[in-house]
Protein backbone atom coordinates (compact mmCIF):
# COMPACT_ATOMS: atom_id res chain seq x y z
CA UNK A 1 0.00 0.00 0.00
CA UNK A 2 1.27 3.45 -0.84
CA UNK A 3 0.27 6.98 -1.73
CA UNK A 4 1.06 8.70 -5.00
CA UNK A 5 0.34 12.41 -5.22
CA UNK A 6 0.71 14.33 -8.49
CA UNK A 7 0.77 18.12 -8.26
CA UNK A 8 -1.12 19.64 -11.20
CA UNK A 9 -1.04 23.21 -9.91
CA UNK A 10 0.22 24.85 -6.73
CA UNK A 11 0.17 28.64 -7.05
CA UNK A 12 -2.31 31.20 -5.74
CA UNK A 13 -4.72 33.51 -7.50
CA UNK A 14 -4.13 34.46 -11.12
CA UNK A 15 -2.85 31.73 -13.48
CA UNK A 16 0.38 32.60 -15.26
CA UNK A 17 2.42 30.91 -17.97
CA UNK A 18 4.38 28.80 -15.52
CA UNK A 19 2.21 29.14 -12.43
CA UNK A 20 -0.96 27.08 -12.30
CA UNK A 21 -3.69 27.28 -9.62
CA UNK A 22 -4.40 24.49 -7.18
CA UNK A 23 -5.20 20.97 -8.34
CA UNK A 24 -3.90 17.59 -7.19
CA UNK A 25 -4.37 14.00 -8.30
CA UNK A 26 -4.22 11.45 -5.49
CA UNK A 27 -3.83 7.69 -5.83
CA UNK A 28 -4.32 5.85 -2.54
CA UNK A 29 -4.97 2.14 -2.09
CA UNK A 30 -6.04 1.78 -5.74
CA UNK A 31 -8.46 4.68 -5.54
CA UNK A 32 -8.11 7.83 -7.66
CA UNK A 33 -9.24 11.27 -6.48
CA UNK A 34 -9.02 14.83 -7.84
CA UNK A 35 -8.53 17.49 -5.17
CA UNK A 36 -9.45 21.03 -6.21
CA UNK A 37 -9.73 21.96 -9.86
CA UNK A 38 -8.28 25.36 -10.68
CA UNK A 39 -8.38 26.85 -14.16
CA UNK A 40 -6.56 24.69 -16.70
CA UNK A 41 -6.63 21.51 -14.61
CA UNK A 42 -7.63 19.26 -17.50
CA UNK A 43 -4.72 20.58 -19.57
CA UNK A 44 -2.38 19.79 -16.70
CA UNK A 45 -3.88 16.31 -16.47
CA UNK A 46 -3.08 15.76 -20.14
CA UNK A 47 0.41 17.16 -19.75
CA UNK A 48 1.30 14.90 -16.84
CA UNK A 49 -0.54 11.85 -18.18
CA UNK A 50 -3.16 11.63 -15.46
CA UNK A 51 -6.09 9.48 -16.55
CA UNK A 52 -9.46 11.23 -16.84
CA UNK A 53 -11.41 7.98 -16.81
CA UNK A 54 -10.26 6.80 -13.37
CA UNK A 55 -11.69 9.75 -11.45
CA UNK A 56 -15.08 9.16 -9.83
CA UNK A 57 -14.75 11.59 -6.90
CA UNK A 58 -13.70 15.26 -6.96
CA UNK A 59 -13.12 17.23 -3.74
CA UNK A 60 -13.37 21.03 -3.88
CA UNK A 61 -12.05 22.90 -0.84
CA UNK A 62 -13.86 26.21 -1.32
CA UNK A 63 -15.52 28.46 -3.86
CA UNK A 64 -12.69 30.82 -4.71
CA UNK A 65 -12.09 30.66 -8.44
CA UNK A 66 -8.50 29.48 -8.34
CA UNK A 67 -9.76 26.26 -6.73
CA UNK A 68 -12.73 25.35 -8.93
CA UNK A 69 -12.85 27.35 -12.18
CA UNK A 70 -11.51 24.32 -14.06
CA UNK A 71 -14.38 22.07 -12.95
CA UNK A 72 -16.93 22.96 -15.62
CA UNK A 73 -14.39 22.45 -18.38
CA UNK A 74 -13.39 19.05 -17.03
CA UNK A 75 -17.02 17.96 -16.74
CA UNK A 76 -17.68 19.07 -20.32
CA UNK A 77 -14.65 17.15 -21.58
CA UNK A 78 -15.78 14.00 -19.75
CA UNK A 79 -19.07 14.37 -21.59
CA UNK A 80 -17.26 14.59 -24.93
CA UNK A 81 -15.39 11.42 -23.98
CA UNK A 82 -18.76 9.64 -23.61
CA UNK A 83 -18.40 8.97 -19.92
CA UNK A 84 -21.34 7.05 -18.46
CA UNK A 85 -20.33 6.44 -14.81
CA UNK A 86 -21.59 8.73 -12.07
CA UNK A 87 -19.28 11.54 -11.00
CA UNK A 88 -19.35 12.57 -7.33
CA UNK A 89 -18.45 16.15 -6.41
CA UNK A 90 -17.83 17.20 -2.81
CA UNK A 91 -17.68 20.86 -1.85
CA UNK A 92 -19.33 23.77 -0.04
CA UNK A 93 -23.01 24.58 -0.39
CA UNK A 94 -23.30 26.40 -3.72
CA UNK A 95 -21.09 24.08 -5.75
CA UNK A 96 -24.15 22.38 -7.25
CA UNK A 97 -25.92 25.62 -8.15
CA UNK A 98 -22.95 27.21 -9.89
CA UNK A 99 -22.03 24.03 -11.79
CA UNK A 100 -25.55 23.18 -12.94
CA UNK A 101 -26.15 26.79 -14.03
CA UNK A 102 -23.05 26.75 -16.25
CA UNK A 103 -24.07 23.43 -17.78
CA UNK A 104 -27.61 24.67 -18.37
CA UNK A 105 -26.69 27.98 -20.00
CA UNK A 106 -24.01 26.40 -22.19
CA UNK A 107 -26.28 23.48 -23.05
CA UNK A 108 -23.50 21.11 -22.03
CA UNK A 109 -25.60 18.35 -20.49
CA UNK A 110 -23.82 15.08 -19.94
CA UNK A 111 -24.85 11.43 -20.24
CA UNK A 112 -23.52 10.68 -16.77
CA UNK A 113 -25.03 11.69 -13.45
CA UNK A 114 -23.45 14.43 -11.38
CA UNK A 115 -23.94 13.64 -7.71
CA UNK A 116 -23.22 16.58 -5.43
CA UNK A 117 -22.31 16.24 -1.77
CA UNK A 118 -22.61 19.75 -0.37
CA UNK A 119 -20.85 20.50 2.88
CA UNK A 120 -21.68 23.00 5.61
CA UNK A 121 -20.46 21.53 8.91
CA UNK A 122 -17.76 23.33 10.85
CA UNK A 123 -16.78 20.04 12.52
CA UNK A 124 -14.72 17.27 10.93
CA UNK A 125 -17.02 14.67 9.38
CA UNK A 126 -16.77 11.46 7.39
CA UNK A 127 -17.92 12.19 3.83
CA UNK A 128 -16.72 9.15 1.86
CA UNK A 129 -16.03 5.52 2.68
CA UNK A 130 -15.68 2.32 0.73
CA UNK A 131 -13.85 -0.94 1.36
CA UNK A 132 -10.42 0.62 0.77
CA UNK A 133 -10.42 4.31 1.72
CA UNK A 134 -12.22 6.80 3.92
CA UNK A 135 -12.24 10.60 3.61
CA UNK A 136 -12.89 13.15 6.35
CA UNK A 137 -13.14 16.92 6.22
CA UNK A 138 -10.62 19.21 7.90
CA UNK A 139 -12.41 22.48 8.81
CA UNK A 140 -10.18 25.43 7.90
CA UNK A 141 -10.19 29.20 8.51
CA UNK A 142 -10.43 31.21 5.30
CA UNK A 143 -12.46 34.16 4.05
CA UNK A 144 -15.18 31.79 2.83
CA UNK A 145 -16.31 28.40 4.10
CA UNK A 146 -13.39 26.02 3.45
CA UNK A 147 -12.47 22.43 4.13
CA UNK A 148 -9.31 20.44 3.77
CA UNK A 149 -9.55 16.70 3.28
CA UNK A 150 -8.00 13.73 5.09
CA UNK A 151 -7.59 10.51 3.10
CA UNK A 152 -6.93 7.30 5.06
CA UNK A 153 -6.39 3.77 3.79
CA UNK A 154 -8.50 1.02 5.28
CA UNK A 155 -6.32 -1.56 7.06
CA UNK A 156 -5.78 -4.81 5.21
CA UNK A 157 -6.36 -8.21 6.89
CA UNK A 158 -3.54 -9.71 8.88
CA UNK A 159 -1.25 -12.10 7.00
CA UNK A 160 -1.12 -15.77 7.95
CA UNK A 161 2.06 -17.16 9.53
CA UNK A 162 1.74 -20.52 7.81
CA UNK A 163 4.78 -22.12 9.43
CA UNK A 164 3.37 -21.46 12.89
CA UNK A 165 -0.15 -22.49 11.90
CA UNK A 166 1.10 -25.88 10.66
CA UNK A 167 2.26 -26.67 14.19
CA UNK A 168 -1.40 -27.10 15.14
CA UNK A 169 -3.11 -29.90 13.20
CA UNK A 170 -6.61 -28.87 14.22
CA UNK A 171 -6.37 -25.40 12.65
CA UNK A 172 -8.13 -25.80 9.32
CA UNK A 173 -8.36 -23.63 6.23
CA UNK A 174 -11.87 -22.66 7.27
CA UNK A 175 -10.35 -20.95 10.33
CA UNK A 176 -8.11 -18.67 8.29
CA UNK A 177 -10.75 -15.97 7.87
CA UNK A 178 -11.06 -15.50 11.64
CA UNK A 179 -7.30 -15.45 12.03
CA UNK A 180 -6.94 -12.75 9.38
CA UNK A 181 -9.58 -10.75 11.23
CA UNK A 182 -7.38 -10.81 14.34
CA UNK A 183 -9.11 -13.47 16.43
CA UNK A 184 -7.23 -15.83 18.73
CA UNK A 185 -7.62 -19.59 18.29
CA UNK A 186 -8.81 -21.90 21.06
CA UNK A 187 -7.57 -25.50 20.88
CA UNK A 188 -9.79 -28.41 21.85
CA UNK A 189 -7.84 -28.58 25.11
CA UNK A 190 -8.98 -25.06 25.92
CA UNK A 191 -5.55 -23.56 25.38
CA UNK A 192 -5.72 -20.16 23.66
CA UNK A 193 -3.21 -19.50 20.91
CA UNK A 194 -2.73 -15.76 20.55
CA UNK A 195 -3.40 -14.33 17.13
CA UNK A 196 0.02 -12.67 17.15
CA UNK A 197 1.59 -16.13 17.06
CA UNK A 198 -0.42 -17.22 14.03
CA UNK A 199 -0.42 -14.06 11.90
CA UNK A 200 1.83 -11.22 10.79
CA UNK A 201 1.00 -7.53 11.00
CA UNK A 202 -0.22 -6.08 7.69
CA UNK A 203 1.53 -3.03 6.23
CA UNK A 204 0.90 0.20 8.13
CA UNK A 205 -2.01 2.14 6.70
CA UNK A 206 -1.09 5.33 4.86
CA UNK A 207 -2.74 8.73 5.08
CA UNK A 208 -2.68 12.09 3.31
CA UNK A 209 -3.97 15.44 4.56
CA UNK A 210 -4.74 18.30 2.17
CA UNK A 211 -5.01 21.69 3.88
CA UNK A 212 -5.98 24.26 1.33
CA UNK A 213 -6.30 28.01 1.90
CA UNK A 214 -6.34 28.73 5.61
CA UNK A 215 -4.98 30.98 8.30
CA UNK A 216 -2.83 29.36 10.97
CA UNK A 217 -5.22 26.96 12.74
CA UNK A 218 -3.57 24.79 15.41
CA UNK A 219 -6.82 23.04 16.34
CA UNK A 220 -6.60 20.92 13.17
CA UNK A 221 -3.60 19.11 14.66
CA UNK A 222 -5.62 16.30 16.34
CA UNK A 223 -7.39 15.59 13.03
CA UNK A 224 -4.18 15.19 11.03
CA UNK A 225 -2.01 13.67 13.76
CA UNK A 226 0.71 11.32 12.42
CA UNK A 227 -0.31 11.50 8.75
CA UNK A 228 2.31 10.33 6.28
CA UNK A 229 2.09 13.37 4.00
CA UNK A 230 0.65 16.79 4.80
CA UNK A 231 0.06 19.44 2.16
CA UNK A 232 -0.39 22.83 3.82
CA UNK A 233 -0.71 26.16 2.07
CA UNK A 234 2.05 28.74 2.62
CA UNK A 235 1.04 31.80 0.69
CA UNK A 236 3.44 34.15 2.48
CA UNK A 237 6.80 34.27 4.19
CA UNK A 238 7.27 35.87 7.61
CA UNK A 239 8.10 39.20 5.96
CA UNK A 240 4.41 39.60 5.08
CA UNK A 241 2.85 37.85 8.05
CA UNK A 242 0.69 40.90 8.68
CA UNK A 243 -1.27 40.02 5.52
CA UNK A 244 -2.33 36.68 6.97
CA UNK A 245 -5.03 38.18 9.21
CA UNK A 246 -6.51 40.11 6.31
CA UNK A 247 -6.39 37.37 3.69
CA UNK A 248 -6.73 34.31 5.97
CA UNK A 249 -3.61 32.63 4.64
CA UNK A 250 -0.54 31.13 6.34
CA UNK A 251 3.21 31.54 6.21
CA UNK A 252 5.72 28.79 5.49
CA UNK A 253 6.78 28.89 9.14
CA UNK A 254 3.19 28.45 10.30
CA UNK A 255 2.69 25.48 7.98
CA UNK A 256 5.83 23.93 9.47
CA UNK A 257 4.54 24.52 13.00
CA UNK A 258 1.39 22.56 12.13
CA UNK A 259 3.50 19.74 10.67
CA UNK A 260 5.71 19.64 13.75
CA UNK A 261 2.82 19.61 16.22
CA UNK A 262 0.99 16.94 14.23
CA UNK A 263 4.17 14.84 14.01
CA UNK A 264 3.68 14.17 10.31
CA UNK A 265 6.26 12.34 8.25
CA UNK A 266 6.52 14.77 5.32
CA UNK A 267 5.31 18.33 4.70
CA UNK A 268 4.59 19.70 1.23
CA UNK A 269 4.00 23.45 0.99
CA UNK A 270 2.45 25.43 -1.85
CA UNK A 271 -0.04 28.15 -2.91
CA UNK A 272 2.80 30.65 -3.22
CA UNK A 273 1.96 34.32 -3.61
CA UNK A 274 3.07 35.90 -6.88
CA UNK A 275 4.90 38.50 -4.78
CA UNK A 276 7.79 36.06 -4.42
CA UNK A 277 10.18 35.25 -7.24
CA UNK A 278 12.21 32.54 -5.48
CA UNK A 279 10.04 29.80 -3.97
CA UNK A 280 13.10 28.14 -2.44
CA UNK A 281 12.77 30.78 0.28
CA UNK A 282 9.58 29.02 1.41
CA UNK A 283 11.44 25.76 1.99
CA UNK A 284 14.26 27.55 3.80
CA UNK A 285 11.82 29.25 6.17
CA UNK A 286 9.80 26.08 6.84
CA UNK A 287 12.91 24.05 7.60
CA UNK A 288 13.81 26.30 10.50
CA UNK A 289 10.90 24.55 12.25
CA UNK A 290 10.38 21.19 10.51
CA UNK A 291 13.08 19.38 8.55
CA UNK A 292 11.28 17.10 6.08
CA UNK A 293 9.83 19.75 3.75
CA UNK A 294 9.18 19.57 0.02
CA UNK A 295 8.10 22.37 -2.31
CA UNK A 296 5.00 21.68 -4.36
CA UNK A 297 5.83 22.03 -8.05
CA UNK A 298 3.56 21.26 -11.00
CA UNK A 299 4.50 17.89 -12.41
CA UNK A 300 6.15 16.58 -9.28
CA UNK A 301 5.02 13.22 -7.93
CA UNK A 302 5.31 12.55 -4.22
CA UNK A 303 4.94 9.12 -2.63
CA UNK A 304 5.16 7.72 0.87
CA UNK A 305 8.46 6.02 0.05
CA UNK A 306 10.39 8.22 -2.39
CA UNK A 307 11.48 11.75 -3.04
CA UNK A 308 9.49 13.73 -5.65
CA UNK A 309 9.91 12.71 -9.26
CA UNK A 310 9.52 15.40 -11.90
CA UNK A 311 7.08 14.75 -14.73
CA UNK A 312 7.78 18.04 -16.46
CA UNK A 313 7.64 17.56 -20.22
Amino acid sequence: MSIKLTILGCHSATPRVNAHPTAQYLEINNRHFLIDCGEGTQRQMRKYKVGFSKIDHIFISHLHGDHFFGLIGLISTLGLLNRERDLHIYGPVGIKEITVLQLKLSKSWTKFNLIFHELSSTESELIFEDDKVLVKTIPLNHRVYTNGYLFIEKPKPRKLHIDNIKQYDEIDVCDYHNLKAGKDYTLETGEVILNSELTIDPPKVKSYAFCSDTAYKPDIVPIIKNVDILYHESTFLKDREELCDKTKHATAEQAALIAKEADVDKLIIGHYSSRYKNIEDFKTEAQTVFENVELAKAGNVYTTSTLPQSLVV
